[in-house]
């Protein structure tokens, strides 16, 4: 099975993960970089970074490379941000999604506090897809490395 590994990573955590899954599935690596780049310190961070969210932007996204088509599975990795999936994801999903329809869809979130449980529904939304094959949720995996992150990550990864 051909996986491709797409992920927004603001601080880090979401691409250890995902550098991490790619390494252990044997998967591709699709780092979405939007053309104009969100704040991460400060009160710009969560300021513009949550308005972003919750009005449900769709940012420009600097040109990749990838044939999603290509792919019998796509996991989707992204930071919450105000109980939702980071913008970015937003972009690829709307570029993508008649092709997205036809995959195997699993999707992870790395966040600090709470919200990935409501962000994986509004995610299973816009894909407009029954459900993922798996999910699971990360608390600060760079920033705090536990070995529960590493449990739930090879358990996530048995899953696919």
């Amino acid at each position: 099975m051909k996986r491709l590994i797409v992920y927004y990573s603001l601080e880090g955590n979401t691409q250890l993960m995902a550098e991490d899954m790619a390494r252990i599935l044997g998967a591709d690596l699709l780092r979405l970089e939007p053309e104009k780049a969100y704040a991460d310190k400060g009160a710009a961070k969560f300021f513009w970074g949550g308005k972003s969210a919750v009005m449900k932007e769709k940012p420009r996204l600097k040109p990749y490379h990838v044939n999603v088509s290509e792919y019998d599975e796509i996991i989707i990795g992204f930071p919450v941000w105000a109980s939702t999936f980071a913008p970015p994801i937003r972009t690829f999903v709307h570029e993508n999604k008649t092709v997205l329809k036809r995959k195997r869809i699993a999707a992870y979130a790395c966040q600090a506090g709470s919200g990935a449980e409501k962000a994986f529904e509004k995610l299973k939304n816009f894909m407009e897809i029954e459900d993922f094959v798996a999910t699971e949720v990360f608390i600060d995996p760079k920033t705090k490395p536990s070995d529960e992150n590493v449990e739930k990550r090879d358990d996530f990864c048995r899953q696919l």
